[in-house]
């Protein structure tokens, strides 16, 4: 019996607790002016009175190991597809076209240096789907795939939550590909394996 009215005083004591928190707050809230104050070094420290941000010129700041909208730095992206394969629910979708000889230059290299051997006309990511495991971002090898802190993207239309960071337009990625053919069929053929020599024939012996 005794453990019962012990129970019903923790949970009185308990809601009571709660309640004056809620009150402080409430009443601190009332004589604060003005913006919240936020403090950004110490993101659970929050100010004394916080109820109500004035959002979007106010807002909770995202930590910094957070990951949050996964973005494609487009111009260090080698077109590898490591990204793709190692995505667990393919919410990458990524098209390239080799270059030819004379667009090496045209294509450039890395920020790191890294010659770049294909363009990535198509370069998705759907982020509704993205569960921002952070796997991509660890496989790539120049670092461009990366999540960022923006955590606010929601939309209106279920197809602008894919993002686009190809490096061509529709007509230029077609013109890469006629040009690419065109050089495979301008290529010398190449030059037929001679046939293997016989074996000499041994003698049968008696």
């Amino acid at each position: 019996m005794s453990e019962y009215f012990r129970d019903i005083g923790t949970s009185v004591t308990s809601i009571l607790t709660g309640m004056g928190i809620t009150l402080r707050h409430f009443f601190n809230a009332v004589k604060r002016k003005g913006d919240a104050g936020i403090d950004e070094e110490n993101y659970f420290n929050q100010v004394d009175g916080l109820v109500t941000l004035q959002y979007p010129r106010e807002a909770v700041p995202t930590p910094e190991i957070g990951r949050y909208r996964l973005y494609n730095e487009i111009d260090d992206c080698i077109g590898c597809g490591q990204c793709v394969r190692a995505c667990p629910i393919d919410c990458i979708m990524m098209e390239t076209i080799k270059v030819t000889k004379d667009d090496l230059a045209v294509c450039g290299k890395t920020s790191g240096g890294q010659q770049k051997k294909f363009w990535v006309p198509v370069f998705d990511i759907d982020v509704a789907q993205c569960m921002t495991c952070g796997i991509c971002s660890a496989v790539c090898p120049t670092e461009c795939l990366y999540h960022t802190q923006v955590s606010d993207f929601s939309e209106f239309r279920r197809e602008n939550m894919i993002y686009h960071f190809g490096n061509l337009t529709k007509l230029e990625a077609e013109a890469k590909r006629k040009k690419l053919e065109e050089e495979k069929k301008a290529a010398p053929a190449p030059k037929p394996k001679p046939a293997p020599k016989a074996a000499p024939a041994k003698n049968a012996t008696t």
